[in-house]
């Protein structure tokens, strides 16, 4: 397809949302996006996917898998982690896998891992971060933060500086979402102790701070030779969506992607044997605007708060 024909469907599709997030967007867009990484493209690099025990983050640890990396598991369950684990291994028999328990709400377990992962390998490739939850009602973490600030924000930015040593010339990668473009920075209150509370919004604040963040770390890395890359991964059928979006997931049912098919772009990030702009929002394997027109566009002052913020909870970058 036409270079400006591409780009007109493309437009379409996204602001149609049905075309672009459901499994129709990758259906039609594998006609021209980029082409899969070589066969054993990761063989004998490790991977590090959070929030593993299922749905995209497992969906993502199988394609890495496939792709030859060595790849570790984390989550909050043993007894989960370890079943998904048996699980990737059975269906790809001499798989490398490695599994962590690992609660990235608590930057005490978050320590504990990385400090265990660092003493144990040399390099890392990539470091996934997927870990996600939908808390129904305002709940704090181990060290007193709310639970989707403190899993979407403050134990991934702790774990990505712990890691930074081994991560160099790696790369970074941000499962973040869609619902991000419905909420501006909340600089104001980043603990969402003002006003009623909602799972719903609390996630999509969240997200939205990630893709900044993302874009901080890109500055922040750059001298480790690390590229950075957020992204969202559609409207796909996980638990994340079915347990906590029932009405949602009931209606958008029949055109969900799959977790494979939201976990696509999250492999071929890390896999990609090209050099990849850092700091970017991608979605389908193309980086994508992260507003859409001058809708809650957020301003230096704004980042500067939150770059502070996170710096002063986790105590890193110190420099």
């Amino acid at each position: 397809m036409h270079a400006s024909a591409t780009a007109s469907v493309e437009w379409l599709m996204d602001k149609s949302l049905v075309l672009g997030y459901s499994k129709i967007g990758p259906s039609l867009r594998r006609r021209w996006w980029p082409r899969d990484a070589p066969a054993q493209a990761l063989r004998g690099k490790h991977v590090v996917v959070t929030g593993a025990s299922g749905g995209l983050g497992l969906a993502a640890a199988s394609g890495l898998a496939r792709c030859g990396a060595e790849v570790h598991l984390l989550g909050r369950s043993a007894q989960r982690i370890e079943r998904a684990a048996a699980q990737l291994v059975q269906e790809q028999p001499g798989a490398r896998v490695r599994t962590a328990v690992c609660d990235v709400s608590d930057l005490g377990s978050v320590e504990e891992f990385c400090a265990s992962l660092a003493g144990g390998i040399t390099s890392l490739h990539a470091l996934v971060h997927n870990a996600g939850v939908m808390p129904p009602d305002r709940t704090l973490s181990a060290q007193g933060h709310e639970l989707t600030l403190a899993t979407h924000v403050l134990g991934p930015h702790l774990m990505t500086f712990r890691l930074a040593d081994i991560l160099r010339g790696g790369r970074v990668i941000v499962v973040s979402s869609g619902g991000m473009y419905g909420q501006r920075l909340p600089a104001d209150d980043l603990e969402y102790e003002e006003g009623e509370y909602s799972g719903v919004t609390a996630y999509a604040r969240t997200k939205r701070m990630q893709v900044v963040l993302a874009e901080l770390w890109a500055d922040w890395l750059a001298p480790q030779g690390v590229t950075v890359a957020s992204m969202h991964p559609g409207w796909a059928a996980t638990p994340g969506v079915t347990d906590s979006l029932p009405r949602f997931a009931r209606v958008m049912g029949p055109v969900l992607r799959s977790p494979e098919e939201g976990a696509d772009t999250v492999v071929w990030l890390a896999a990609a044997q090209e050099e990849l702009p850092s700091g970017l929002f991608w979605h389908d394997r193309r980086p994508r605007p992260t507003h859409y027109g001058p809708l809650n566009v957020e301003s230096e002052q704004a980042r500067a708060v939150l770059a502070d913020f996170v710096r002063l909870q986790t105590g890193v970058p110190t420099d």
